[in-house]
């Protein structure tokens, strides 16, 4: 009897260390510098902080290259994550607007495909080979632009090092201006300028202000713009964000501060909607100001509020996301929003950079940009992931002749300059607007925000 009690004591003994190591497993480690090293890495980052992370695969090959990895973990509704390493420039995201300064699109017009120049980046590689908004790409490396060939021109322009654009001009006065050649080099761009003015139409003053990203540190210009809107006594402004892809969301929450009558610093502006690690963050006017913004504050910002100001107008398009997307709908619960143009891209998600900061020479440069947040105004609007649908639907590319930003006989300005009651397309044109297949993420990479 004593043999068998002691029999099943041990075999209890076994079976309880048996168990306690099938719980508690030996973590496996990878040898410094391997993929499995990196992908461990990003296995355990997106597991912390990824919004689907209840979605992440269980079973994962981390012997794959670090850059396809990252990309078998994303969700099936994430357009925006992303994973890069400094030292590889390859892993970067790639757009024409990062490598030569401007945007671009495609119109048919009298059976002749052009590309139009939208957008050219102040101090960039294209202004400063003399590019210009409104100009018609008649060929691109010496290959003429037709209904067979965007996708890979444009995938061209995107992996080239130089390239060489013919160009030409259009004016309803004169028509088509002799083509001419030009070379732009790839290269850097850095802080834009805003472009702004006071424009008189019909005994009103507008303010126009058009801001191509919303860089960290926007607010003392955007403070020094609004002064001379109020001393002018602009009953009207209208905010251009067609080309603009995002950038901080303390300089968004600035220029809202600007424009919303009657708030106060502590009135909610901005809802943070994590997993359940994040969890939820609302952020007033001032806290969202002061998450990158440390030398202007709520009070300077309000004492250039318009006071006659009476309609707001926000011109969008399909590059217009993330900051951009807030000013639309973050300050709808203050105030009525008239925006015109096309449909907004529905970047409605936040993050920040997660930097790989071990101590090993093997993996240093891998940086992950996951969708950490979704993003939600006062009201606890939010979700415009398939994009913002404007008050007037209307297309800058109606008429061959396209104008400089700011002009008042441009279209979309002009419409909200008169009026925007009964607008309709232009359904006469004989200019037909042509859309790429392949989607680009030509958008701000991430929406900048400080909640680590």
């Amino acid at each position: 009897m004593k043999k068998y009690h002691f029999t099943l004591r041990f075999f209890v003994l076994v079976f309880s260390l048996m168990i306690s190591c099938q719980s508690d497993p030996v973590p496996v480690t990878y040898e410094e510098g391997t993929n499995q090293y990196v992908n461990d890495w990003m296995y355990e980052q997106m597991k912390k902080y990824y919004l689907w992370n209840e979605s992440l695969p269980k079973n994962t090959d981390k012997s794959l290259n670090p850059k396809e990895y990252f990309g078998r973990l994303l969700s099936t509704e994430d357009r925006f994550s992303y994973a890069t390493n400094v030292m590889l420039p390859e892993t970067a995201p790639k757009s024409i607007r990062i490598s030569y300064g401007f945007d671009i699109s495609f119109i048919e017009y009298e059976s002749q495909v052009y590309g139009v120049v939208l957008y050219v980046l102040s101090d960039s590689p294209a202004e400063r080979s003399g590019l210009k908004r409104g100009q018609l790409i008649k060929a691109i490396n010496g290959v003429a632009v037709n209904n067979q060939n965007l996708e890979r021109l444009y995938a061209d322009i995107l992996n080239s090092e130089r390239i060489n654009l013919k160009l030409t001009s259009y004016s309803s006065q004169s028509g088509f201006s002799t083509a001419k050649e030009m070379e732009i080099i790839r290269g850097f761009t850095f802080s834009q300028s805003v472009i702004h003015k006071v424009i008189s139409n019909n005994n009103q003053k507008t303010g126009y202000i058009a801001i191509a990203h919303f860089d960290s540190g926007l607010a003392a210009t955007l403070l020094s713009v609004f002064k001379e809107f109020k001393k002018e006594s602009v009953t009207k402004v209208i905010v251009d964000l067609r080309y603009n892809g995002g950038g901080d969301v303390s300089s968004a929450t600035a220029l809202s501060i600007l424009l919303a009558p009657n708030i106060k610093p502590d009135d909610l502006f901005i809802k943070f909607k994590g997993n359940k690690n994040g969890g939820f963050v609302n952020k007033s006017f001032k806290e969202a100001l002061e998450m990158n913004e440390t030398q202007i504050g709520f009070e300077s910002l309000r004492t250039a509020h318009p006071l006659l100001i009476q309609e707001l107008y926000v011109l969008c398009g399909t590059h217009t996301a993330s900051a951009s997307e807030i000013i639309i709908n973050n300050l709808k619960p203050f105030m009525p929003v008239i925006s015109i143009g096309e449909k907004t891209v529905g970047k409605d998600v936040a993050g920040f950079a997660i930097e790989d900061e071990r101590p090993s020479s093997g993996n240093k440069g891998w940086v992950l940009y996951p969708v950490i947040y979704k993003l939600f105004n006062a009201n606890d609007e939010g979700n415009y992931t398939k994009g913002i649908n404007p008050v007037v639907a209307l297309d800058e590319l109606q008429e061959m002749e396209i104008f400089p930003l700011g002009d008042p006989r441009e279209i979309l300005i002009n419409r909200a300059l008169n009026g925007v009651v009964n607008a309709k397309q232009n359904k006469s044109s004989a200019v037909k607007r042509l859309s790429l297949k392949t989607i680009y993420k030509d958008t701000d990479p991430f929406l900048q925000i400080n909640l680590k």
